[in-house]
Formats: C-alpha cells, structure tokens, sequence
C-alpha cells in the first residue's frame, strides 16, 4: 500500500509539473500580449498628446477668430447705427418736403384769383403797350399818299 501512496504522490507531482509547465507557457504568452497592448497604449498615448497639442491650438485660434469677429461685429454696429440715422434723416427731409409742399398748395389756392388778376391784367398791359407802340410808329414813318 505505500507503494500505492508514493505511485499516487508521483503522479500527483507530475500532473503538478506539468500544470505548471502550462501554467508557464500561458503565462509567457500572457505576458507578451501585456507588452504588446503596453506598446499600443503608449503609441495611443503619444498620438492623444499629439492630438490635444492640435487641440489646443484650435482652441487657441477658435478663441483669436471669435475676438476678431466681436470686434468686427461691434464695428458694424456702429455703421448700421450710422445708418439707421441717416434713413431716420431722409424721412425726416421727406417729411418736411410733404408739409412744404402741401403749405406750397394751399397758398397756391388761396392767392389763386389774385394770380389770375395779375395775369390779366400783365395782358392787357401787354396789349396797350403793343397798341401804344404801333401808333408810335405810326406817327413816325411818313405815310406817301400824303406826299
């Protein structure tokens, strides 16, 4: 019966030697995939540095343009303001063109009969001033029948 336990202790040390030599082999092949994703996460840590360099950068020239762009904006205002006085201006002017017009018209017609006598009566100045000159020369050419 010992015979059975030292047969039972030997297998047990070589079924736990080789249980080990597995344990080994998949431990190596464990470590090598550990030190290829150690390898890819240092790449991938390299290119994410690489990247929020650019990011910030962006970051950087995003801030410069949308400074640019406010003072621009601001600028703007102030010529829409420039703007919006001058149109406030032209109605103003137009506004007063209107009302100098219609006071324009309302004299127009209430000096319109005097108008119409001052009219009348330049004809008929016109008329006795022509009448006044024919008879002057009248007077002046000598008339042959008379001769």
């Amino acid at each position: 019966m010992e015979i059975i336990l030292y047969l039972s202790v030997a297998l047990i040390a070589i079924a736990f030697f080789i249980l080990v030599i597995y344990l080994s082999k998949t431990l190596k092949s464990l470590r090598g995939t550990l030190d290829n994703l150690a390898s890819t996460l240092s790449g991938l840590e390299k290119q994410l540095d690489g990247v929020t360099k650019e990011t910030t950068i962006l970051l950087h020239k995003t801030n410069e343009l949308t400074s640019d762009i406010q003072n621009k904006a601001e600028s703007l205002n102030s010529v829409v303001d420039a703007v919006k006085d001058v149109g406030e201006s032209v109605r103003k002017f137009n506004g007063s063109i209107q009302n100098m017009s219609v006071s324009i018209n309302e004299q127009f017609d209430e000096n319109k009969d005097k108008l119409v006598n001052v009219v009348q009566w330049g004809q008929v100045i016109l008329d006795l001033k022509e009448k006044w000159q024919e008879r002057k020369q009248r007077k002046y050419i000598p008339q042959r029948e008379e001769l």
